[in-house]
């Protein structure tokens, strides 16, 4: 149960859960205009793409570097559906996370059969194939000009997700559901499952695991999510390209996962923020932010190689490991009985005299 905890992250209360709730849920109140609840809404879609990567990476030890396609399978779907087909935004957006599923079965039957750097040079390899099919597939993409004129979800009543703070209610809905299922799966007997695949195949078999049937799950749910984040994009940016399929987007969603800590709870979200809104006050640099952004990047790497949640995890566990030693060696000394004490005294004093 240690080692669980050690991978999924510390484990808050829920008065700390429903405060964190509490401010997303105020936070377009206290932002200065409607261009940072933009943002906020975006960094929510990203981080639930964030939060597949991290079940099959960050849990079951595979690097799929094909996630950024599957995000981009979710997007074209709904595009294509909803566009090209007419279709209503919650059925295509339903297909949307049923087409990554399926997909990304079919696609991990095949890989997960390689291990180790095999499989993420062969993901490399897929995401590249499905990058090229949106580009030149102009039948069915669109090709380099991409789909335009995407719906936004529907609303409901006065609700109108066309703008920008009901949708970003939405995507906070959409992310604590994600993080819900994240944490329900991380503290299960399938989140052991994984962790024991992540430390050792050799041992997961040797403990009667089927290690293709487990694999296939996480690589199926770790798709699903993508897929499920790229439609909300779609519905939100209302224009996609076969840029949302570059091998980019994956790097970007490592670097988010490994900033914020890679097999926590909290990481992807924390790591997805932290990133995107430094990106932001950046801007102004222009072409030179990444001159300043980089070397920040690296330290963290260096000097905080567990990620911002694993970090504070580590930390918080030195320090109750700490207090529980002081507290055992004060009742160790609570439980010596005076009058032992006040023997010894006596006896020292009478071979005196």
């Amino acid at each position: 149960m240690g080692a669980l905890q050690k991978v999924s992250g510390f484990i808050m209360s829920p008065a700390m859960k429903m405060l964190l709730i509490l401010l997303a849920v105020l936070f377009p109140l206290a932002a200065g205009n409607e261009y940072q609840i933009y943002v906020m809404a975006l960094a929510f879609v990203w981080a639930i793409a964030v939060y597949g990567m991290n079940i099959v990476t960050g849990l079951c030890g595979q690097l799929n570097l094909a996630h950024g396609a599957f995000f981009a399978i979710g997007a074209y779907t709904l595009a294509i559906l909803t566009v090209d087909n007419g279709w209503p935004f919650w059925p295509a957006f339903v297909a949307a996370g049923a087409m990554g599923a399926l997909l990304g079965f079919l696609v991990g039957v095949v890989s997960l059969r390689l291990k180790e750097h095999h499989f993420a040079i062969f993901t490399l390899c897929v995401g590249f194939i499905i990058y090229l099919l949106m580009d030149k597939w102009e039948s069915l993409t669109h090709g380099t000009l991409g789909i335009i004129n995407i719906p936004a979800p529907h609303g409901f009543g006065l609700v109108d997700f066309t703008e920008t703070t009901p949708f970003y209610y939405l995507a906070l809905v959409f992310l604590v559901l994600s993080v819900f299922f994240a944490s329900r799966i991380s503290h299960s007997l399938l989140g052991r499952t994984f962790l024991a695949i992540r430390i050792s195949d050799d041992l997961a078999a040797s403990l009667g695991i089927n290690l293709m049937r487990n694999k296939v799950l996480a690589f199926v749910l770790s798709t699903t999510y993508a897929a499920v984040a790229g439609a909300l994009y779609a519905g939100m940016v209302r224009f996609i390209g076969p840029a949302e399929a570059d091998v980019a987007h994956t790097f970007d969603m490592i670097t988010y996962l490994l900033v914020g800590g890679i097999g926590t709870l909290m990481g992807p979200l924390v790591g997805t923020l932290v990133i995107t809104w430094l990106t932001q006050s950046l801007q102004s640099l222009e072409e030179y932010r990444m001159i300043v952004f980089g070397p920040l990047l690296v330290l963290l790497v260096i000097f905080s190689p567990r990620g911002v949640v694993g970090s504070f995890t580590a930390w918080r566990a030195r320090r109750r490991a700490a207090a529980r030693e002081q507290q055992a060696r004060q009742t160790a000394s609570e439980k010596v009985p005076p009058q032992a004490g006040a023997s010894s005294i006596k006896k020292g004093a009478g071979n005196h005299a």
